[in-house]
């Protein structure tokens, strides 16, 4: 209003002082890209506070705008390289043998360890509060000491059992 008063009737946003509205430029981009080819096991942490940005924008730029995902290594022991080689000649074998009663004699498992939680409901987690006062926060539900391995087990079976 004051700039209408002055006789200023630019459309135009001229540059103020401050922080820029975003953070996510080629150069910052480059650098982010930079410090993770230095350190692969640098945290996103780590990254915002040399850049001095927010963790949520390096997050950002990492999994957007590089697109790179942080992974884990799993490495095999003598025995366990030895198996995966073994596994697939005892499949063929299998195959060779009967190639049409093939898919009857394989089994397949998997393994996933279920957590006990015990959330909180909405309902005990309501709380008084002022208008003025900001939403409290939700808890992250953290795992409890408690786990269980379920095992399921897949097969198939042309012939009753004998």
């Amino acid at each position: 209003m004051a700039q209408f008063k002055r006789g200023d009737f630019s459309t135009c946003v001229s540059p103020r002082p401050g922080r820029p509205k975003t953070v996510t430029t080629p150069e910052i981009i480059d650098q982010i890209h930079e410090l993770i080819l230095e350190d692969r096991r640098i945290s996103a942490k780590s990254i915002a506070e040399q850049l001095r940005i927010s963790r949520e924008r390096v997050r950002s730029i990492i999994h957007e705008g590089l697109e790179i995902r942080k992974l884990s290594a799993k490495c095999l022991n003598a025995d366990q390289k030895r198996q995966q080689c073994k596994s697939p000649k005892q499949l063929l074998e299998f195959f060779r043998r009967d190639p049409n009663d093939f898919l009857s004699q394989l089994v397949t498992m998997e393994e996933i360890w279920l957590y006990h939680y015990d959330p909180e409901t909405k309902q005990q987690s309501m709380e008084w509060r002022h208008s003025s006062s900001p939403c409290p926060k939700k808890f992250r539900v953290q795992k409890s000491a408690g786990k269980v391995l379920a095992s399921i087990l897949l097969g198939s079976r042309r012939h009753p059992p004998q």
